[in-house]
């Protein structure tokens, strides 16, 4: 049978990241281009979901998510960003941080709304906006470091900016905001009706002593913020699919309206587990940024006699190659490319970006163990 049928999202096919690990399997590729560990989550965290299960947690939790999980959260957010939220009415537990932006996105904007998005920006933006009605205005980072061009952002703000997007740590790029960032964001949505939704789902994933500029850290901001996290990133449990959303409470009650009719509620045992845990080892992210710097120093050593031209990221666990010395394919092409004939798959950076660029530059992942970067980075160096 054929249907008149016009899809909502005509533009949007499988996302990159499944179109690549597709890849990467069907031809035997080490794969650093999906954004996931090698290694375990931790052992007592493990453990602590047995317990969950073999204790009975084993039915819905509650729509907003398990009040102890939300309560050490909570707790959590005051002691790195000196802001004191309520766990009963300003967070949200989710099934990853994918449903939250959906959520978030789905609360405020309306049709005809504008909503800005900084490329390369997060494939999951636009299809959310898109949804919802909205039109999304895209404005690129500037240069090889990929910051935010503030002056353009005000130019760019009509009467129809709704939501602004921001997402730093930075995917794909790394690039991470400074405290003189979120005065230029506070001096911006000043006195206006614009909503800011802040993706921070790599926060404990910054290098060289840099601190993470949360949008938490700005009373001025948070008031007007929905500010997501993951605790996949975290915990190295990519597919537990947990994250969760602070807001204050009026944007709360709206983002729970959408959230109650997508997924209801998030899986209970691991809940509990991740509340026992956070409990038990308050302190665990302290070791994320010198942990996963050694793997991005190792990997930028591994390939410094390679043709491959760098600068070292400064946050998340995804490090951005240039490889104009080597091809003149464009990045779809060269990825595919290393996939297939080199046997190293990564993710073309244009696919994040509403005009495609001259720049041939790929997202490698190095959230991996030692001899899987050994080897990636072998297979790199011979071309």
């Amino acid at each position: 049978m054929i249907f008149d049928f016009q899809s909502k999202l005509p533009n949007v096919g499988t996302t990159i990241f499944s179109v690549m690990s597709q890849m990467a399997t069907a031809h035997g590729a080490i794969n650093l281009s999906q954004g996931f560990p090698s290694f375990d989550v931790p052992l007592e965290l493990k453990d602590f979901l047995t317990e969950a299960v073999a204790a009975g947690h084993n039915q819905y939790a509650a729509m907003a998510g398990v009040p102890s999980l939300r309560e050490q959260i909570a707790l959590k957010v005051n002691r790195l960003y000196g802001s004191a939220v309520c766990p009963e009415k300003q967070i949200t537990v989710t099934s990853g941080a994918t449903e939250a932006l959906f959520a978030a996105v789905s609360s405020v904007v309306r049709p005809g709304d504008e909503v800005i998005v900084f490329d390369p920006s997060y494939d999951s933006y636009e299809p959310a906006i898109t949804l919802n009605g909205g039109i999304t205005v895209h404005i690129p980072l500037l240069g090889q470091q990929y910051r935010v061009d503030w002056q353009r952002l005000r130019d760019t703000i009509t009467q129809k900016t709704r939501l602004i997007i921001f997402n730093f740590p930075h995917n794909p790029s790394g690039s991470v905001l400074l405290e003189e960032d979120l005065r230029q964001c506070e001096r911006i949505v000043r006195n206006s009706n614009i909503f800011v939704l802040s993706d921070e789902v790599y926060e404990h994933i910054v290098f060289d002593g840099i601190t993470h500029q949360s949008f938490l850290r700005s009373e001025e901001l948070a008031a007007r913020s929905f500010v997501v996290s993951s605790f996949g990133k975290t915990y190295h449990a990519t597919g537990w699919k947990v994250g969760y959303c602070v807001a204050p409470e009026s944007l709360s009650v709206e983002f729970r309206k959408v959230h109650q009719y997508l997924t209801f509620c998030t899986t209970t045992p691991i809940q509990h587990a991740l509340g026992s845990f956070m409990e038990q080892y308050p302190d665990y992210h302290v070791q994320l940024p010198n942990f996963y710097q050694k793997k991005r120093d190792y990997f930028c050593q591994l390939l410094s006699g390679s043709k491959f031209r760098l600068t070292p990221t400064r946050g998340t666990y995804f490090q951005l190659l240039d490889y104009s010395e080597l091809s003149e394919k464009n990045d779809m092409s060269y990825a595919a490319y290393l996939t297939k004939e080199v046997g190293v798959a990564s993710i073309p950076v244009s696919v994040f970006c509403q005009r495609p660029s001259s720049a041939r530059v790929l997202r490698f992942c190095f959230a991996k163990e030692d001899t899987i970067l050994e080897k990636a980075a072998e297979l790199l160096c011979q071309m």
